[in-house]
């Protein structure tokens, strides 16, 4: 990756089968980040499979299970190089009870590519993911109308999936206008790279152009440090070395730093980033740093590192927007689910169905409700069960999102709007 570009995490969206895996590949071939032998490689271990043409979609399924199964289960974190920027790709899974890897892609994401196939249109799960990615905040939609090729490049039927996804966004508050439609065949390489004689009625930008045009995130350095635990470790000769990303904020050797909800405080002895020790760190980096006067059993997986003077809040109650993805029944004041939230998990109370919006306008359809169910989405007041710090999504929208699971599958996916923090 070059020193100079700027970053961007990019999440690619869509129906399962409409052919994510295969424009990952193909991207990342494009652009040089993976090496024709390989894709040689990946091509003869498919026809062996009986699986003709998922070379590319093999770049990124690197699991063997996947393999077998042809479907992206985890996500893979694959990185290429434009003009423009450095991309980390976010795969994210199509499949109903991969929802849950899908939110924390989507929600680490600047950007999303929403691929729909134009053989078969919008599908349920392109409604689900435009709507998650919408709730978590993605603002900027490019959407590669796929599998071109199988449509013999007929302008009319691409008018068509245009028509029927700019419906799809209009009704879950997306901008349409922020929203750019690329006609796109990941399998045989149209408009990824360079313009396709297939499409001659097509003149808008091609995907690597688009993903070059696409706004420069800002880094958020001007907000307060905030770093979710991931795992806490003992190494000799340098003690408990607490590990995480750097959600926002800037942390330097020297600072005060306050873990909540655990309550203790220290300061930083060193930053390890890559093996290295470097002076600070910033949004987007993985480190492992060492804090004085803080021992193992102190700090926890799903606390958050901030500065001692303006801590994490931990919310005694927080008031949210969520969205109901699939329940087999209706939620309703007491219902406690287990709520995913950055590195945290904790089950938390519903206490309140305060009102019930309509998901294509996002008005107030209900006041007080007595029950929710899947495809609504409603403000709710909830109240966790143990210590859980999260913030308000308008000021801090990295810790500002969650996944809601229970019974091995993701329930809602909501925001914070407001906390209320324990006394």
């Amino acid at each position: 990756m070059s020193d100079t570009s700027q970053h961007q995490n990019l999440a690619i969206i869509g129906h399962v089968d409409h052919g994510k895996s295969t424009l990952v590949g193909r991207l990342l071939y494009e652009t040089g980040s993976v090496p024709e032998h390989v894709i040689e490689q990946h091509r003869e271990e498919a026809e062996e499979k009986g699986k003709g043409g998922f070379e590319f979609a093999y770049v990124m399924d690197n699991l063997s299970e996947e393999r077998e199964r042809g479907v992206t289960i985890d996500i893979a974190h694959q990185e290429f190089s434009t003009d423009a920027y450095d991309f980390t790709i976010v795969d994210t899974p199509g499949h109903r009870d991969f929802v849950k890897n899908m939110i924390t892609g989507a929600s680490q994401a600047d950007h999303a590519v929403l691929v729909v196939a134009a053989d078969d249109g919008v599908a349920p799960q392109t409604q689900e993911h435009v709507f998650l990615a919408r709730t978590l905040g993605i603002d900027e939609l490019i959407v590669a109308v796929n599998k071109m090729d199988i449509v013999d490049y007929k302008e009319s039927t691409y008018d068509e999936v245009v028509d029927e996804v700019t419906q799809l966004l209009n009704q879950v508050q997306f901008n349409t206008e922020d929203a750019s439609f690329i006609p796109v065949s990941a399998f045989e390489g149209d408009n990824v790279a360079e313009h396709s004689e297939n499409t001659d009625w097509y003149d808008g930008e091609i995907l690597l152009e688009a993903l070059n045009d696409l706004p420069e995130p800002e880094p958020p350095t001007d907000a307060p440090l905030r770093l979710p635990i991931q795992d806490v470790y003992t190494i000799s000769g340098i003690g408990t070395v607490p590990v995480g990303r750097i959600e926002t904020g800037i942390m330097n050797v020297g600072d005060s730093v306050s873990f909540q909800p655990s309550d203790v405080s220290g300061e930083v002895k060193t930053i390890e980033m890559h093996h290295e020790e470097v002076p600070e760190a910033r949004p987007g980096d993985n480190v492992g740093f060492n804090v004085r006067g803080i021992g193992k059993d102190d700090i926890r997986r799903g606390d958050v590192c901030g500065p001692a003077d303006e801590p994490p809040s931990v919310a005694e109650t927080f008031q949210a927007q969520i969205v109901v993805m699939q329940h087999p029944s209706v939620i309703t004041a007491g219902y406690t689910p287990v709520f995913h939230a950055h590195t945290a998990q904790v089950a938390c109370t519903i206490e309140s169905i305060d009102r019930k919006m309509d998901p294509s306008s996002g008005e107030v359809a209900d006041e007080d409700p007595d029950y929710i169910q899947s495809g609504d989405a409603a403000v709710v007041t909830i109240r966790p069960q143990k210590p859980l710090s999260i913030e308000p999504s308008g000021d801090i929208p990295e810790l500002g999102s969650f996944a809601i699971r229970d019974m091995g599958q993701t329930i809602a996916a909501g925001k914070v709007l407001e906390v209320h923090e324990r006394s």
